[in-house]
């Protein structure tokens, strides 16, 4: 059996007297999609922000692709094939699609981001954006200004920019957020599309994405990881269902 892509031991993190990991023992697989589900509260974007090196964790261990990256800062973990979209989306509206790609394939390389004009005409830049774009499926769209786009489409386009990174593992915090029926189910093929390609760390609270993309689901509560199996191993927990299943987030 191969070794795990990520692995967290005895993660914790505190703000004041709350405990939001708590000593939380957690890994993902190559070509898995790990999934953490929990009700509000539950600690899941302070554990992946965590993993990102968005925050300082108090202890425990994150081992990622055999290197210890405890330390390490967000940047540093970029470099390393870790890429994070966040819950709200975080793209340049005022740019095109093609732009927005552009520069983060820019930023990944070392440059800085007042080049972006240089950035919008290197064919170097662009060609690889333009590629990465039709892949995602907005290949049509690499004109338009991101904040044109459908909701949807702006966090297509923040998994894109996540992708110029060339990562070996993304983390992805509620890639459904504020999306209707629709588009949820476009953000589920879109994700099912990828997961052929990429390891994910998925956050999620919609549970018809989360059954049917991850691999293996953890249940948070209260920072503490109460059980972690199989889509169908978590639907017939009773103690999940107690905790989470059974209320809306």
């Amino acid at each position: 059996m191969s070794e795990p892509l990520l692995k967290v031991k005895q993660l914790s993190k505190s703000f004041g007297g709350v405990v939001a990991t708590d000593k939380l023992d957690f890994d993902v697989m190559p070509g898995e999609i790990h999934a953490v589900i929990g009700p509000n509260g539950a600690g899941k974007t302070t554990f992946v922000a965590q993993i990102a090196g968005m925050l300082k964790s108090d202890s425990g261990s994150i081992v990622f692709d055999g290197k210890d990256i405890a330390g390490k800062s967000a940047p540093e973990r970029s470099h390393l094939g870790l890429a994070r979209s966040f819950q709200i989306t975080s793209v340049f509206r005022d740019f095109t699609a093609l732009e927005n790609v552009a520069l983060s394939i820019q930023a990944h390389d070392g440059h800085s981001f007042r080049f972006w004009k240089r950035a919008s005409t290197d064919i170097e830049l662009t060609g690889p954006a333009q590629k990465i774009l039709d892949d995602v499926g907005l290949g049509d769209k690499a004109l338009s200004l991101a904040g044109n786009l459908a909701h949807g489409q702006q966090r297509q386009l923040e998994i894109a920019m996540a992708l110029a990174t060339s990562p070996k593992m993304l983390l992805l915090d509620e890639p459904t957020a504020g999306m209707g029926t629709e588009e949820s189910e476009n953000m589920r093929q879109f994700l099912s599309n990828l997961k052929s390609d990429y390891s994910m760390l998925l956050i999620e609270h919609d549970m018809d994405t989360v059954f049917s993309l991850a691999d293996r689901v953890t249940v948070l509560v209260y920072g503490r990881g109460i059980a972690t199996g199989t889509p169908e191993e978590i639907r017939n927990n009773a103690e999940v269902r107690a905790a989470y299943l059974g209320e809306d987030e």
